[in-house]
């Protein structure tokens, strides 16, 4: 299975890249992994921002993956749950697992509908830390399903 995590807008902060990049090579021990970013959009009403955003987004996503948005809406699940999902993907012979972060208004209602919704936590973060919050869990996930002594 190849996993693919797409998102608006650039990673600014030097920690930020630090992170996600040290997380991505975690996890491509375990699977191939590609960190994809979209432009953001500027100077537009909300509607037509996410609009735009997810246009961009849905350029990113193969046909027949397997699409997670992450959005306030979504349901929660520990790491274990995390870790039994990516596992169920892997093993039900998912070809790719998408994990989507939209931009500062989040998703169009119309792309919101394609995927599975995920909320990280009833609390708000920035955009930049949900990249490495998510990252942290995927590499998380893979250890719990390798039996490894990350997660205890």
């Amino acid at each position: 299975m190849k996993l693919r995590v797409v998102w608006v807008g650039k990673s600014k902060e030097e920690w930020v890249k630090e992170a996600l990049a040290d997380y991505a090579g975690r996890i491509r021990r375990y699977c191939p992994l590609e960190l994809c970013e979209v432009r953001d959009e500027k100077g537009a009403g909300a509607e037509e921002m996410r609009r735009r955003e997810c246009e961009r987004l849905e350029k990113q996503i193969p046909p027949g993956a397997t699409l997670v948005l992450l959005d306030e809406r979504g349901g929660q699940m520990d790491s274990p749950g995390l870790a039994a999902f990516v596992g169920a993907q892997r093993d039900g012979g998912t070809g790719e697992l998408v994990f989507a972060v939209g931009g500062a208004y989040g998703f169009s209602e119309e792309f919101r509908s394609r995927g599975r919704l995920l909320s990280l936590s009833k609390m708000t973060f920035t955009h930049q830390m949900v990249r490495v919050f998510l990252l942290e869990q995927l590499y998380r996930a893979f250890s719990i399903l390798n039996n490894e002594p990350y997660h205890h």
